[in-house]
C-alpha cells in the first residue's frame, strides 16, 4: 500500500506571530482519529520559530524526542543541566522517559527552519537522557544518511530508544535510490525540496508518502530533492 498524503493536507497551525508550524500528525489542538501515528511514529511537525522567541520550559514524559535542524540555530536547556545550541545539520535527541522539562529558543536574529520527530519509546519507564551530534548531513548528495536510529547496525548517529531510523537524502535530478526494506515495517518519505517518484508514485514539495508491505523503495528524483525517510516497524506502541 502507498499513501499519498499532499502539502495541502498537512494541518497548518500557528502560534502568534512567532511559530508557524505544519503537522504531519495529530498534535495539540488538532485530532484525526485516523492520523495518530505511523508505527512508533507519533509526532512530524515542521517548525519556523521567529528570532528572539521559542518555546518556555515545558515537561515531556515517555517519548523519544528527535530535532533537526535544515537552518538557523536553537538553543536548549533542560532540567538535567543540559544547554546547547542545535545549530543547522546537527540533530538532538532527547529521551523523556520517567519526566523531564525544558526549553527551546531561538536567541538570533535569523528564522530556524526545523523538523521535530517524536517517537513512543521500545519501552516505558526509562531514565531521561540527551544526546546531540553535528552530522552535516545536508552537505551530501546521491545517498542515504542516517540521523538516528535504534537499529544496532548503524554506527556514528545519535541513538535512538526506537526500532526505528531516521534518514536524509539530496538526490540530482535524474538520480536513483533504491531502499530496502520488508513487509513487516513501514515507511514514511517527507519530501523536504523538489520532486520524486516512489514506487510509481509522483511527490512533489512538502508532500508525504507513507508506505506498508513493500520490500524496495524505489525513489527517482524527477528534478534535484531532498527528503526525509522513516523507517520504523509495522507495530504500533501504545501505553
Amino acid at each position: 500500500m502507498i499513501k499519498l498524503i499532499t502539502a495541502a493536507e498537512r494541518h497548518e497551525a500557528s502560534v502568534g506571530d512567532w511559530l508557524k508550524s505544519r503537522y504531519l500528525f495529530s498534535f495539540a489542538d488538532y485530532y484525526d482519529p485516523t492520523n495518530v501515528q505511523f508505527g512508533p511514529l507519533r509526532v512530524f511537525n515542521d517548525d519556523y520559530i521567529a528570532p528572539h522567541s521559542g518555546f518556555p520550559e515545558h515537561p515531556h514524559t515517555e517519548m523519544e524526542i528527535v530535532t533537526v535542524v535544515l537552518s538557523g540555530e536553537l538553543t536548549h536547556k533542560d532540567n538535567l543541566g543540559n544547554e546547547s545550541t542545535i545549530r543547522m545539520g546537527d540533530v538532538q535527541r532527547m529521551t523523556s522517559g520517567i519526566g523531564i522539562s525544558h526549553s527551546e529558543t531561538n536567541e538570533t536574529d535569523e528564522e530556524v527552519h526545523l523538523y521535530q520527530l517524536w517517537f513512543l519509546p521500545n519501552k516505558s519507564g526509562l531514565a531521561p537522557s540527551y544526546e546531540q551530534m553535528t552530522l552535516d548531513f545536508l552537505d551530501t548528495s546521491n545517498k542515504l544518511v542516517p540521523l538516528a536510529t535504534g537499529q544496532k547496525v548503524l554506527e556514528d548517529v545519535v541513538f535512538l530508544n526506537s526500532n526505528s531510523t531516521i534518514y536524509y537524502a539530496k538526490l540530482g535530478k535524474g538520480e536513483d535510490i533504491n531502499f530496502r526494506t520488508f513487509k513487516i515495517r513501514k515507511t514514511l518519505l517527507y519530501i523536504t525540496n523538489g520532486s520524486v517518484i516512489v514506487n510509481g508514485v509522483e511527490a512533489d514539495t512538502h508532500d508525504q508518502l507513507r508506505l506498508e508491505d513493500q520490500e524496495v523503495i524505489d525513489i527517482h528524483a524527477t528534478a534535484e530533492a531532498s527528503f526525509m525517510l522513516v523507517d520504523v516497524p509495522a507495530l504500533e506502541v501504545n501505553y
